[in-house]
């Protein structure tokens, strides 16, 4: 049997939550909001999970989520970095042995069961893949001055999610490889998830997983009321 690992990023602030509580530690139904994302990777089994959060919220993540609603699945906590990249890595590092790892977004407390499974069939057959939903909505590509340029066919277009997933030393060594050209003073492109990660590296194609409209990103005050409703459901 492959041997999954998961990588939750507890990152962010409650700046356009307009709290003063980071996002991901509000009340979501009771819990905290990123209970959520760890509870799911612990009833899937997963081998070892690794929470990354700030680095004076470790203590704060110990004791307040992870030992009180017991969440024994979490095998290490980590400080992140100045960006999302830099906290992936640290992450990594942390996961140990594995054969497969999800990187997911701890602000995404939708994430369950159906979502997991069919992104572990899918990157045991491909080694890279990541969840996401085909766009309802027209897309248009804009110039510096906001006049439409192009409209991409909308059955080509989708909207990105989390987790993301792939072979492990395939990330791994690509996160690296990125940190260190980095510092070493090499121009590295603009990241906003890890498939561009990978493709930075090796260029290996990834696959789109259907995942559900409803695995939202909790960042705006509405954001959590829907995320209520979805998961009072």
């Amino acid at each position: 049997m492959s041997n999954f690992a998961a990588v939750v990023l507890s990152a962010g602030s409650g700046k356009r939550m307009k709290s003063d509580i980071p996002k991901q530690y509000m009340n979501l139904l009771g819990k905290p909001v990123i209970y959520y994302s760890l509870k799911a990777f612990q009833d899937c089994g997963f081998s070892s999970i690794v929470l990354v959060c700030g680095k004076d919220d470790i203590d704060y993540c110990r004791h307040e989520i992870i030992k009180k609603y017991d969440l024994t699945g979490v095998t290490a906590i980590v400080a992140g970095g100045k960006e999302r990249y830099h906290s992936v890595y640290q992450g990594l590092r942390a996961v140990g042995q594995a054969d497969y790892v999800f990187i997911h977004d701890g602000a995404r407390s939708m994430i369950n069961e159906d979502i997991i499974r069919r992104l572990q069939g899918a990157v045991v057959e491909t080694g890279a893949a990541v969840a996401g939903m085909p766009v309802k909505d027209t897309i248009n590509i804009v110039d510096s001055s906001n006049n439409i340029e192009s409209t991409p066919e909308r059955k080509y277009v989708w909207q990105v999610q989390t987790p993301q997933c792939f072979a492990f030393p395939a990330i791994y060594n690509a996160y690296e490889k990125l940190v260190t050209d980095e510092d070493a003073g090499i121009e590295i492109p603009p990241v906003t998830d890890d498939a561009m990660v990978l493709s930075y590296v090796s260029g290996q194609k990834v696959k789109m997983v259907e995942a559900d409209y409803r695995n939202i990103k909790i960042t705006t005050p509405e954001d959590l009321s829907i995320a209520e409703l979805f998961l009072g459901k």
